[in-house]
């Protein structure tokens, strides 16, 4: 290789295009409530919650749990505590076991002046609940359990749900999920939190829904055709996002906040 290296670092035009270090650089160290806090000033805020591999898996054996650290798990909780409500698909609901929000130690602060824990709000079409399940019967009185569903959807399922659960009926033949994200901000609940699945992060995104992505990204390989964080149709043309903020920790996870620009 001839000429001088420094040309590369410095711009010189054999160097190509420039490309800002990110690591490593003067580190500032900052707190996850401080890293990851809500918007101030807007009507309402809808963030995306995930976790993938390098190669962008989702899960490892259908779960999203063994892709975390424990600043991963820490922020999750965290998001919630920031949360005025959970929002997830039917399918994670089932699939992750979901019950409500616990009252978690480290952020109980962050509530104050609002319930202990935000309300899970689940979106759904057909309804297939167990109805008897946690996520229904231990959901405190002031954090009711929503369910997020259309006109369509069985009367009997929803005549049961209307028992256990707030209801909120959005759409016709189909949820229509932006007249149920208004729903929840009518009703106060303004800070949204989606914690999937990759099917409602995808309609989300299509519908416009989405302000912002919080992505754990884990040092890992996984392979495999298992879940990403996006299922669905390919978007045409792509959905852009800027990246707000990037940080990270020794172990080598890092953690992304992206916007939504288009």
């Amino acid at each position: 290789m001839s000429g001088d290296p420094s040309d590369v670092s410095t711009g010189a035009p054999n160097g190509g295009p420039r490309v800002n270090r990110l690591v490593p650089a003067p580190l500032e160290t900052v707190t996850l409530p401080e890293a990851f806090a809500f918007p101030e000033g807007v009507e309402h805020w809808v963030r995306a919650v995930f976790v993938a591999s390098v190669d962008g898996a989702a899960t490892i054996a259908g779960h999203a749990g063994g892709l975390g650290n424990d600043t991963d798990k820490s922020l999750f909780a965290l998001n919630r505590a920031l949360a005025d409500v959970i929002l997830v698909g039917a399918g994670t609901a089932r699939i992750e076991d979901y019950g409500p929000a616990e009252d978690d130690r480290q952020w109980r602060h962050l509530r104050q002046g609002r319930t202990p824990t935000a309300p899970m709000a689940v979106v759904s079409h057909s309804l297939d609940f167990d109805f008897s399940s946690p996520l229904f019967t231990e959901a405190p009185d002031d954090a009711r359990t929503i369910v997020i569903t259309c006109a369509d959807a069985p009367a009997q399922a929803r005549a049961q749900a209307a028992e256990v659960a707030e209801v909120v009926v959005a759409g016709g033949s189909t949820v229509n999920l932006s007249a149920a994200i208004a729903e929840l901000v009518s009703r106060g609940l303004t800070r949204i939190v989606c914690e999937g699945g990759p099917r409602l992060f995808t309609d989300l995104l299509r519908t416009g829904d989405v302000d912002e992505l919080s992505l754990t990204r884990s040092p890992m390989l996984v392979a495999g055709d298992g879940t990403s964080i996006l299922h669905g149709a390919r978007f045409d043309p792509p959905a852009d996002l800027s990246l707000a903020s990037l940080y990270g920790t020794d172990d080598g996870y890092l953690y992304l906040l992206y916007r939504r620009t288009g």
